[in-house]
Parts: C-alpha cells; sequence; structure tokens
C-alpha cells in the first residue's frame, strides 16, 4: 500500500513544485512592484499558496487517478508509459504557457488571466495579438522556454510511471481506491470545512501583487470561466434585495430643481467622441502632465471642462456600454457580448433617432471585436462605418485605420447629412502596441513615452478636425462632447484599483455653448454613466429609462462615482475615495486618511451599487 501512495504522492508533489516554480517566476517579473516589503512577506506567499496549489494539483490528478485505481484490478492491462507522459507534458505546455501569457495580461490589465482574456484571444484573435505586440515578445518567449524545459526536466526526475501493488488482495486494493479518491476530494475542496476553498483563502497581505502572486493562476482561471459559463448566481450579495435598492434610490433621487441649460438649442447637431485610453494623467487642464494634450487644453479653456470624471471600467467594450447606454460595469463579466442582454439596454442614439435624428457610428477597426457591431446596431445608429468602408492601403495599424482617417471621412460625410445628426467616432490608436504613422513625438521606445506619443497624436488629429471643422456650415449648429472609453495604467504604471487609473476627461464644446458657459469647469464627481442624463436633459428629453445616469449639470444630483475591475470596485465622493476588494473583502486603498464614519458609508454605497448592477444584469 505504501508503495501506492510513493508513486502517486510524487506525482502530486512534481505539481506542488511545477506552481511553486511559476509563482517564484511571476513574484521576480513583478519584483519592482513589492520591492518595499519585507523578505518574510514576500517569502510568506508560496506557504499561503500551498491550500489552492494543492486543490489544482488534485484536479491534474483526478484522471491519472481513475485509470490507476482500474488497473489496480486489471493486473493484466498494462498501458504504455508513453500515454501516462504524453499527458504530464500536455499539461506542463498548456499551464507553462497560461503561466507566462499572464505576465503580460496582469502587466496591462492588472488581474491574472480570466475568463475574458481566454474570450478575447479565441473570438478576436487579431485584436488579442495586436494588444500584446509591444510586450516584450522575446523576452517571454524565452521564459517561457526555460519554464517549460525545466518543468519537463523535473517531470521526469519525480514522477514513477509504473503501477504498484496491483498482486495485493481485494481488501488492500479498495482500501488504496478509497484512500486515494477521498484524499483528491478533500484536497479539491479545500478540507472538511463549511465553505469550499476559493481565492479568499490565498489573501493575506495588503500588497495585492502578492495576494495575486498567492492565487494559482490555473485554478483561478477555471474557477472563472466556470462562473462567467454556468454560473447565474450574484457574486456580490452583501444586503437584502430590498435594502440595496433603497441605498442605490437614494444615490440617484431626483433633484427638485430643474437643470442648468447651457445651450443655445434643444436640437444641435452632436459628435461624440469617444478617445481611446485617454487618461486625465496625461491632461494638463486636468492636472496631468503639461504638452501632450494641447488641443483638448485649448479647447478646454472655450468649453464646459467636467474635472472629476471617472470610467466606468478599464476595457473598451464596457466603456461603450457605459458612455451610450448609461450602463455602469458588471466587473467580472461584459453586457455587449450577450445580444439578449445588451439588446434589453437603452441607447443615447435610439432617444436621438426618435426625436428626427440621423445617427451614425465611426470606428476604423474591426467592429465585430468584442460584439461591438450587434451592440451599435442595436441601439439606434443607422449607420456604422468600420474598416471594411476604408481603402486597403489605409489599413496600416494593427487594429485598422488611423484616426486621421477616420476623423476624416466622418467630417466629409457629415456634409450631406440630414439634420440634425448625431455621429459617435470611436479612436484606436492611443491603444497597444502604440502605433504611429509619423514620428513618435516623445523619444524613446520605452511604452511610456510610446503612450504619450500616441495620446499627442490623437489630440492632435482631433485638434485639426475641430480646425477644418469649422469651416464647415453644420459647425455653428454642432455641440462637440469628448470623452475617453477608459483611462490606462500608464504612464505612471498604476494598480488596476488605483482611482487614477479610472479618472477621464469629459468635454463640452462648440459654438452650441451660451457664450456665458464657455469656459466654465464643472467640479463635480460623476461618471462615464452620467453623459447620458446630462445630454438627454439639454435637450428636454426624459431620462428616465437611464436609472445609473445622474444630470451633472443640475445642482441637486448627488456628487459621486462608482468604477470597478474584476472583482473589486471603487467608490469616490468629495470627502473620500476608498477602492475594495471583493476577494480579500477589505478596503485597500483610501486617498485620504482613514474615518471610520466616512469609509463605511462610501463602503455601502459601493457594495450596494455592485449588488445591484450585477443583479440587473443577471435578470436581463
Amino acid at each position: 500500500m505504501l508503495k501506492s501512495f510513493i508513486v502517486f504522492g510524487r506525482f502530486f508533489l512534481f505539481w506542488i513544485v511545477f506552481f511553486f516554480l511559476e509563482r517564484l517566476i511571476f513574484l521576480i517579473y513583478f519584483s519592482e512592484r513589492i520591492s518595499y516589503l519585507q523578505t518574510t512577506e514576500i517569502l510568506s506567499t508560496f506557504w499561503r499558496a500551498l491550500r489552492l496549489d494543492i486543490s489544482m494539483a488534485a484536479y491534474i490528478s483526478v484522471l491519472p487517478a481513475i485509470f490507476y485505481v482500474i488497473l489496480l484490478f486489471l493486473p493484466s492491462v498494462k498501458i504504455p508509459k508513453i500515454i501516462a507522459k504524453s499527458y504530464v507534458i500536455f499539461f506542463v505546455a498548456l499551464f507553462s504557457t497560461i503561466a507566462i501569457s499572464n505576465l503580460n495580461l496582469y502587466r496591462e490589465w492588472g488581474s491574472k488571466i480570466n475568463y475574458r482574456a481566454v474570450d478575447l484571444a479565441i473570438n478576436s484573435p487579431k485584436e488579442a495579438i495586436a494588444s500584446i505586440s509591444s510586450s516584450p515578445l522575446i523576452f517571454l518567449f524565452s521564459i517561457l522556454f526555460a519554464y517549460l524545459m525545466c518543468s519537463v526536466y523535473i517531470s521526469s526526475k519525480f514522477i514513477l510511471y509504473k503501477i504498484a501493488d496491483r498482486t495485493k488482495s481485494l481488501g488492500i486494493k479498495l482500501t488504496i481506491s478509497f484512500l486515494v479518491l477521498s484524499t483528491l476530494f478533500l484536497a479539491i475542496r479545500g478540507g472538511w470545512q463549511l465553505s469550499p476553498i476559493n481565492q479568499s483563502m490565498a489573501y493575506f497581505s495588503n500588497n495585492i501583487v502578492l495576494n495575486h502572486a498567492s492565487v494559482n493562476t490555473q485554478w483561478n482561471l477555471i474557477q472563472d470561466v466556470i462562473n462567467n459559463k454556468f454560473d447565474n448566481e450574484n457574486p456580490y450579495k452583501y444586503y437584502k434585495k430590498d435594502e440595496a435598492k433603497k441605498i442605490v434610490s437614494s444615490l440617484f433621487k431626483k433633484p427638485s430643481q430643474p437643470t442648468v441649460k447651457v445651450l443655445k438649442s434643444e436640437r444641435p447637431n452632436i459628435v461624440l467622441i469617444v478617445l481611446e485610453s485617454f487618461s486625465a494623467e496625461l491632461v494638463g487642464s486636468l492636472g496631468g502632465e503639461q504638452g501632450v494634450t494641447p488641443n483638448i487644453d485649448n479647447l478646454a479653456a472655450e468649453g464646459i471642462l467636467f474635472e472629476q470624471v471617472y470610467a466606468a471600467s478599464g476595457r473598451t467594450d464596457k466603456g461603450i456600454t457605459a458612455t451610450i447606454s448609461g450602463f455602469p460595469s458588471q466587473a467580472i463579466r461584459s453586457i455587449i457580448k450577450q445580444n439578449a442582454k445588451h439588446e434589453k439596454l437603452p441607447g443615447i442614439a435610439q432617444e436621438l433617432a426618435l426625436n428626427a435624428y440621423s445617427t451614425s457610428f465611426y470606428y476604423g477597426g474591426e467592429s465585430e471585436f468584442f460584439n461591438i457591431k450587434s451592440y451599435i446596431l442595436s441601439h439606434g445608429y443607422k449607420t456604422l462605418v468600420d474598416k471594411h468602408s476604408f481603402l486597403s492601403k489605409d489599413m496600416n495599424s494593427k487594429w485598422g485605420t488611423y484616426d486621421e482617417k477616420v476623423f476624416s471621412k466622418q467630417m466629409k460625410d457629415m456634409d450631406t447629412v440630414k439634420q440634425p445628426f448625431f455621429s459617435t467616432i470611436l479612436t484606436l490608436t492611443n491603444h497597444e502596441p502604440f502605433e504611429l504613422p509619423v514620428k513618435n513625438h516623445f523619444p524613446g521606445d520605452n511604452l511610456e513615452n510610446k503612450f504619450r506619443s500616441t495620446t499627442f497624436y490623437t489630440d492632435s488629429c482631433l485638434g485639426a478636425y475641430l480646425k477644418e471643422a469649422k469651416k464647415k456650415p453644420w459647425y455653428k449648429n454642432t455641440l462637440f462632447v469628448i470623452l475617453s472609453d477608459h483611462s490606462h495604467r500608464l504612464p505612471a504604471n498604476l494598480e488596476e484599483y488605483h482611482p487614477k487609473r479610472y479618472r477621464i476627461p469629459l468635454l463640452f464644446f462648440g459654438n452650441m455653448i451660451k457664450p456665458e458657459f464657455r469656459g466654465t469647469r464643472i467640479s463635480k464627481i460623476g461618471n462615464q454613466t452620467d453623459l447620458v442624463a446630462t445630454l438627454l436633459n439639454q435637450l428636454s428629453i426624459d431620462p428616465i429609462r437611464y436609472q445609473w445616469s445622474k444630470d451633472l449639470l443640475n445642482p441637486g444630483t448627488q456628487s459621486f462615482s462608482f468604477f470597478n475591475w474584476d472583482n473589486g470596485f471603487g467608490f469616490a465622493t468629495e470627502n473620500q475615495t476608498i477602492s475594495f476588494d471583493n476577494v480579500g473583502k477589505n478596503i485597500i486603498l483610501r486617498k485620504n486618511s482613514p474615518n471610520a464614519k466616512i469609509d463605511n458609508e462610501l463602503l455601502k454605497n459601493g457594495k450596494a451599487y455592485m449588488q445591484e448592477v450585477y443583479q440587473q444584469y443577471l435578470d436581463y
């Protein structure tokens, strides 16, 4: 019997060593983020990770265990060792690839590889490749090769490819079978405790990088895939249903006073310009770096600048629905991917189409990316222009055509469109791999300056577009709305939970703004989702269908913002901003010094908000 456990134990131990090496690579790769921590805390990561590592090793061992048990009772049956070795090498190769891919994903997204990443790779491979083009691919492939070869070598030393104790009595064989399978069951579950094992059991530190390192990458991915494909339970249940609704309703209480009307007309042309990855950290007029967005800064002096606006989340698919439908991000899910659900969302273009507006959407890339095409055509846009509308010679960016071509085509098309029109432009150049058709404005090959250069380029395209638009007869009747789809970790390499990673520009500009409001700065804290109510109220169109949107120009609406990422959220008010980790169940960042009363109030509001958003998503 002992020999059987030695054989199986060595197989099991190999995978623990395999995960140990992966974790070591992860910590070394992101050593700059943890360099200030004590060595003992960093080393604690390996101990805290054991439960999830053991659980994942048990999952891998299930199939070999079943065959092992069967073969115990069939002494005359032999299975070639090559089959067992192939099983090990297959998973070594698969898990090594996942582990090293996770390094790049974590650098960009701040979260471990998950369902959304796999879905992107499968359904939008070209876009996925474009996203990683700015990564140190040769270096990563070198790590992958070394990790793979090292793991294969270790497996050849650890694993015994043989069946022991096949001649023992039936009772011993049954005992072995029971002990092996029951042990695996307990290992998978994480023990006898009431709650099965989950990611929070690996969390132990106030440093999010260590917590993420302690979570087994493969276990986390499998769990996330299962949750996204098969789990229809709300993972954000903090309060009773009625209590959560009451808290959220209090946040969006309808103000008694009317909004401030800043437009000359209630039926202007509207051009909504959604800028890819524009961060407030690079907008000088918002307190960011100077000289990166000179055109937006100049426009701010003549328009209405909203100073404290946050994106709903950190990706374009969520930014689109937040902007057009006023629907917040669902953290681990993306409603735009599910037609049956997103079609139930309202859309600003729908409201305007009902009020005799011509509607159009312009994007220089593949509109099928993240199901954007389906969403756009389902929400009131009559004309969709994407990469297929441009000449092949203009398809010289990995994402499609550069922003200047898209701006130019939209402007030309507006000359013949029936007014009033509502036209949306989604830019793409300011995206990894940060390619440009011109020389970089900021020298150097580092990602930070590449990002600054593509931001500068798109800002220059915007400036050139508006300069040319002023010559058009439709310009004097047009309101330009400029905002970002989301912010970015660059240039400061911000963690996923940092509020600055979500702060974005929002600007109203054009001759349609009354002279007395030009140059106005709105300090009220708001969200990307607030654009819909703010704009529709200016047009005297009731935004009643947009329950998650508040009017930033109405002095009676509350000043707050909500943003989220995978398994966490942030809530901002004038008194405090917090970031909450839903796995560790604790506040991991505060803008100001801790204040129990204020912190608890924000936490209560954020939890109720997250619960209600996700529940509404499930109910659609």
